[in-house]
């Protein structure tokens, strides 16, 4: 087992990682830039380095900082986190380079899976259903054109690097075809530095299903079910929940040997996400793969009592996993509490947190490195807290998650506390009749404050 762990992130998923690293006994090192030094992280871990400026490229998208640190604290293994480099090639295989174990998935399942072209092309031989579309990266416009009239529209064009909804146009009609390819190649090269496009079908009223797994260094993979991710804003996650409303047991069965099917055929070591569209038919298709911890991972741990940190440090120091699959035993669901006003369009928030009354009671957990005093930058990401309500049925936890969120105090900045009030008392949300689309006719003059 490893001794020392340097964590290359911030924020709460920092504070997440240092949590189970003292419950296991290794010594723990955080990483900070300049404006995270009155961070939480910084102060629970064993140890702390400034590694560079407020701005992410000259500190936690550092790799030659990042390495030094970890030397020079003599750490013998890296968790990235998500975001920043926790899916980064190069970043795992420099950290293969000096000896340190990269807790994560190696730069070759990285670059099998982080290309989405490749990754799509992976998952159909080994057999997991696939949207169709191109094979591979369209090479001209025109190619496009011709594979969109075949099919049938709509379509939709995505980038192959990309992430976040940047780089995806759907398209409706051939006319509309041009405009979404040249946008989406510009926004590609400017996001990711790589304009390679490719087609898929665009699939209507659809659910995104992800499945959580796990593989060993043994090339064996278990997956730990399902957690639904169709709440969406430009395709950034809002809300999760698990189980879904809208799967069945036997499609969850399905599902999961897909996803660990997949897993397999790459040998996957560690912690990842296989993620699907679900149609309306309840047809599942293959979408991307995660190679990493997931923010929305604690719903999953309280639904099965499953400390996925755990499971990932233990696989990156060699141990094998159980091997048997793990299902939910309660329901839970979680809410992304961002620094964004939610009646201006989600703008961000960042500033000073002036008082700060976290919920409490049966079922509730809160992930978070905020405190009262603490000011946010407007450097990062503005998701400041995750709160994680856990009960017995669906109904159960949407009371909860209510009566939780009334009980959230964070006065001088806004939050996104009011949206999700306001989308627990929807009726179509409460009967679980949703998909990605949902907040696109939601009726955003409900949100109160």
């Amino acid at each position: 087992m490893f001794k020392k762990i340097l964590i290359a992130n911030r924020g709460e998923i920092a504070l997440r990682i240092i949590r189970t690293c003292k419950e296991m006994g290794i010594e723990t090192v955080a990483v900070y830039s300049t404006a995270d030094k009155d961070s939480l992280h910084v102060r629970f871990a064993d140890e702390a380095v400034c590694i560079g400026p407020a701005p992410s490229r000259d500190s936690y998208l550092n790799i030659p900082r990042i390495i030094a640190a970890a030397e020079i604290t003599n750490a013998d293994a890296i968790h990235p986190g998500y975001g920043f480099l926790s899916e980064n090639a190069e970043f795992s295989k420099i950290c293969e380079e000096y000896g340190i174990k990269f807790i994560g998935a190696s730069a070759e399942m990285i670059n099998q899976m982080g290309d989405k072209a490749t990754a799509k092309a992976t998952m159909k031989a080994a057999g997991v259903p696939t949207i169709p579309g191109s094979e591979g990266i369209l090479e001209s416009m025109e190619q496009g054109v011709k594979l969109a009239s075949e099919m049938g529209y709509p379509i939709i064009l995505k980038a192959t690097a990309g992430g976040g909804g940047r780089g995806m146009r759907i398209v409706r009609e051939e006319a509309g075809f041009k405009k979404a390819w040249d946008d989406a190649r510009m926004e590609s090269a400017a996001a990711f530095g790589n304009d390679g496009l490719y087609l898929e079908k665009y699939v209507e009223e659809p659910r995104h299903i992800e499945i959580q797994i796990i593989g060993d260094r043994t090339g064996k993979a278990c997956h730990l079910s399902e957690r639904d991710c169709s709440i969406q804003r430009r395709h950034q996650k809002l809300i999760e929940e698990t189980p879904s409303p809208f799967i069945t047991d036997e499609l969850r069965e399905e599902m999961g040997k897909a996803a660990i099917k997949g897993a397999e055929a790459i040998a996957y070591e560690g912690a990842g996400t296989v993620e699907f569209l679900v149609d309306k038919h309840r047809n599942f298709f293959f979408m991307e793969m995660n190679t990493r911890i997931q923010v929305e991972h604690p719903i999953t741990e309280e639904v099965t009592d499953f400390d996925l940190i755990k499971e990932q440090i233990k696989v990156a120091a060699g141990e094998t996993i159980s091997g048997r699959n793990y299902y939910p035993k309660l329901y839970a669901m979680e809410c992304r509490i961002n620094a964004e006003d939610p009646t201006h369009g989600f703008r961000p928030s960042p500033g000073k947190i002036q008082n700060l009354h976290v919920p409490g009671g049966r079922g509730v957990r809160i992930d978070s490195h905020v405190y009262a005093g603490y000011v946010i930058p407007p450097n990062y990401d503005s998701m400041i807290a995750k709160l994680i309500v856990s009960g017995q049925s669906r109904e159960e936890v949407i009371v909860r998650m209510k009566r939780a969120l009334e009980e959230f105090v964070i006065d001088g900045i806004k939050t996104t506390i009011p949206f999700h009030i306001a989308l627990l008392e929807n009726e179509q949300f409460k009967a679980g009749n949703f998909t990605t689309k949902f907040l696109e006719d939601f009726d955003f003059s409900v949100i109160k404050g």
